[in-house]
């Protein structure tokens, strides 16, 4: 009997997303190695690093991040359609030695990235492969789009969260789909103590504030007010994203069903917290433990 393509959806979601680390670690454990690949946004990042066999590099800088290392690399730039531009995910791959280009990985992997002008999806198959995993994880405005063969483009997750159609595309016979997002949509905003030790939004405005001209160094007032008596900017804009997001996931998966679907539970965990990778790591491994029966029932089944 042949093996079958095993294909592995990587959602967005962030922080969150992280999680894709510890699913995949989970799924070698279980003597599953996917073929194909294929992520969004934060998905799109942990695909690549595996696609390109540099997992264990990308889990040691996830590990080692921390609230003063985060900040390092927050690269603000006003007049980029957003407001950081996130030249780091450039630095970030040249550290990792990955490929420069996509077709040039270990395992076939795609990204998925939204085109602003016509609203649809865009497969970003070959090319710069730093560019292709920047384009998708662009969360509209936070980082600023990318421009790539003319079409400016921003985050996949406000099209196509969850690429199952893209593994398929790529030959998988079995689909397994993970979604960083589940169980979590909408604000899930408090007022936060200045003693908290977590980084806040406020922190994070104050340190773009910080690095603005004069005449614009009361910005952080304007992206999360003092005292956090109503939520920011930013807590709005994310959680108006993954109400629709979560719209659009629903209705791909619908229609798009994987063989598989892994649901994180991270629900306390916010878009731009990335110094907590652990916790979602070890929720990919909660999340693959706990359907392990199901996972391996359903690749040897597949088996034609």
């Amino acid at each position: 009997m042949a093996k079958p393509v095993i294909g592995l959806a990587l959602g967005s979601g962030g922080a969150r997303g992280w999680c894709h680390i510890g699913v995949i670690r989970a799924l070698a454990e279980l003597g599953i190695h996917p073929d194909v690949v294929a992520g969004c946004s934060m998905g799109a990042l942990v695909g690549a690093a595996y696609a390109g066999g540099q997992m264990d590099a990308l889990e040691t800088w996830a590990r080692d991040l921390t609230r003063r290392k985060f900040l390092t690399l927050i690269d603000v730039d006003l007049t980029s359609g957003g407001l950081v531009e996130g030249k780091a995910i450039a630095q970030l791959f040249a550290e990792l030695g990955l490929p420069e280009k996509l077709e040039d990985l270990d395992i076939p992997f795609w990204a998925v990235a939204s085109n602003l002008h016509t609203g649809r999806e865009v497969w970003l198959k070959s090319g710069s492969l730093a560019l292709a995993v920047r384009a998708s994880a662009s969360i509209p405005g936070v980082f600023s789009p990318m421009q790539i063969d003319g079409n400016w483009l921003v985050d996949g997750g406000i099209t196509n969260p969850v690429p199952v159609s893209l593994v398929r595309a790529l030959g998988a016979d079995l689909v397994i789909a993970v979604n960083p997002d589940a169980h979590r949509v909408g604000i899930n905003w408090k007022p936060e103590p200045e003693s908290d030790r977590r980084i806040s939004v406020r922190g994070v405005a104050q340190q773009i504030s910080s690095r603005l001209p004069a005449r614009l160094q009361g910005l952080s007032n304007l992206i999360a007010p003092s005292g956090q008596r109503n939520p920011s900017y930013v807590s709005v804009v994310m959680a108006a994203i993954e109400v629709m997001t979560e719209e659009i996931r629903r209705s791909r998966l619908a229609g798009d069903p994987p063989h598989v679907l892994l649901n994180a539970r991270l629900n306390d965990l916010k878009v731009l917290e990335l110094y907590r990778a652990a916790e979602a790591i070890e929720d990919g491994f909660r999340m693959v433990r706990q359907q392990k029966d199901v996972l391996l029932a359903t690749v040897s089944g597949a088996s034609v």
